[in-house]
């Protein structure tokens, strides 16, 4: 028997959990496409809205960064029960977001929604760092972006109602 088996082990778990971020990106990536050049084009959007560029390889690398995050936690096997149901959840709610302001082209039921978002993100961001410091900081940028397009949810739906 090989004795780095379980540290060839712990590279597969950190490849599955970006993956895993990378797989409900896509999805939410595969609802947003059909609306961009379309339904979201015609929107009247704040000055200050980054261009449509931006997005991908923005949310691309805080999907790896989550990845990374959940696995430094994973490899404490301390009580993380808690941390992974909250990392699950906010990935739910990622992915849900898109799928209403995109997918069902509802910028109304997506503010109501993106405030989960941002909260399971914060109380995800929380847990990990209860766990592991540097899982904690590796979502601070991903609750500050979360929180800029909350902003900008409500910006394009006060500007289009």
């Amino acid at each position: 028997m090989r004795t780095d088996a379980p540290r060839r082990h712990q590279w597969f778990v950190l490849a599955g959990f970006i993956l895993l971020c990378l797989a409900v990106g896509s999805i939410g990536g595969f609802a947003t496409q059909g609306s961009i050049d379309t339904w979201y084009a015609t929107l009247n959007k704040p000055r200050w809205n980054p261009p449509n560029w931006v997005f991908a390889p923005v949310w691309t690398l805080l999907y790896v960064m989550m990845g990374v995050a959940a696995w430094l936690v994973w490899r404490t096997r301390d009580r993380i029960g808690p941390a992974m149901l909250l990392f699950s959840a906010q990935l739910g709610f990622n992915l849900l977001w898109s799928l209403v302001f995109f997918g069902l082209r509802s910028p109304g039921w997506a503010l109501v929604e993106v405030v989960f978002l941002v909260g399971s993100v914060a109380l995800t961001m929380l847990a990990f760092f209860g766990r592991q410091t540097a899982a904690g900081w590796l979502f601070v940028p991903y609750l500050a972006w979360v929180s800029f397009a909350a902003i900008l949810n409500f910006a394009i739906w006060r500007l289009n109602s």
